[in-house]
């Protein structure tokens, strides 16, 4: 059974007088983290110290400790600079012929919506979108809309704008029987929903770091399946090249790429102050156990919930949205006001399409939720 985790902000530079519920938005630093990046800061500022496998050894431990939060082996994670990136490679190397297409969800995140319209501009494919399903329920208005000739689905694991959740393993497992592709943009979920690539066997993989990883803005991450591990790169980068480490022969060039998923790495992926936080960051997402924090949110959010329809607003039912995701859906529409309104009391939210979102993590503590439902309910 998941455990709760209590209140983590001593963890964080989070004020108490602040009550931050929008790590969907962008999540704060972990203080270890922040600590590293400074090292990493240092480091940079006497590169005599730095030596060949400076350039090589911090990014493999970063690798390792994405790959243990998704189920996967360090050689199927490349490190790139975004999400977009990461989509952007899937797009470079899944078919699509003329007469195909590719299915998203409606106001699908943008990251994993311009790569899908060029490639299917370019090879004469067609986008289909899934509407936004009445009951809540986006894994059977996808299923309902794949069809035979579906190449590729580009999916969440749940939408940006509420929370509202697909089941992945499901999705994937009606595709595969088809032969359809599945390339998944997880950066509103990863690191507070489970999620394991051996179940859900997407073809790519990506996701931000700057959200649910808690790592810094600029760092992500792309899980390639093995079968496409050897494609195009977007990046030529010489890193990702056989025998890279040997610095005095680097102008021996090499038509051979390092293993696993290496190749699709950006350039000067080293980024001595980003990878020592990251690795940070995830190694304690992998402590505190990412159902554990999944189970916590949810709780946090369900408070939030029941207070919420008390004032008269709507949710999605908790079965058909992610625990660490809620979205306050005001029947008139969400007040022009309201989220200046909130500020005000140093309260944090996002408007997303007709929802206010509600994202809390580890840093909230009791008194965040009842400053938020109090000056909510004042607000209405």
């Amino acid at each position: 059974m998941p455990e709760i985790i209590p209140s983590q902000r001593h963890l964080f530079d989070v004020p108490q007088d602040i009550a931050y519920l929008n790590c969907a938005y962008m999540s704060p630093l972990l203080r270890a983290a922040a600590a590293a990046a400074e090292g990493g800061l240092q480091t940079e500022c006497h590169p005599w110290s730095i030596v060949p496998g400076d350039f090589f050894e911090p990014a493999e431990r970063t690798r390792e400790n994405l790959a243990l939060l998704i189920g996967a082996s360090g050689e199927d994670v490349a490190l790139t600079p975004s999400a977009s990136f990461g989509i952007s490679t899937a797009a470079a190397n899944l078919p699509l012929e003329a007469g195909q297409n590719i299915v998203m969800l409606a106001e699908q995140y943008p990251s994993n919506v311009y790569a899908w319209q060029a490639l299917a501009a370019e090879r004469g494919g067609t986008i289909k979108t899934v509407p936004r399903p009445a009951d809540g329920d986006w894994t059977a208005a996808v299923l309902e809309t794949v069809d035979s000739a579906t190449a590729i689905a580009a999916l969440p694991h749940n939408h940006w704008h509420d929370g509202g959740l697909l089941d992945l393993e499901r999705i994937g497992e009606a595709l595969r029987a088809q032969g359809t592709a599945l390339a998944v943009d997880a950066s509103q979920s990863l690191g507070a929903l489970p999620l394991d690539v051996r179940r859900v066997q997407p073809d790519f993989l990506a996701s931000c770091g700057y959200k649910w990883l808690l790592c810094p803005y600029g760092f992500s991450f792309l899980y390639v399946a093995p079968k496409w591990q050897q494609g195009r790169p977007l990046d030529e980068s010489w890193h990702a090249r056989a025998g890279a480490e040997d610095f005095a022969r680097l102008a021996e060039y090499s038509d051979d790429y390092m293993a696993g998923a290496r190749r699709f790495d950006q350039g000067e992926r080293a980024r001595f102050i980003q990878l020592p936080a990251a690795t940070v960051a995830l190694k304690q997402l992998n402590a505190w156990g990412v159902e554990n924090i999944q189970a916590t949110l949810g709780g946090i959010n369900a408070r939030i919930a029941e207070a919420a329809r008390e004032l008269g607003l709507r949710t999605l039912p908790e079965d058909r949205r992610a625990g660490h995701f809620l979205g306050l859906i005001f029947p008139e529409g969400v007040p022009e006001d309201l989220p200046e309104k909130l500020k005000a009391q140093r309260i944090y939210v996002s408007v997303r399409g007709k929802s206010v979102r509600v994202t809390p993590h580890l840093w909230v503590d009791d008194e965040d939720v009842i400053r938020f439902v109090t000056v909510l309910k004042a607000a209405l």
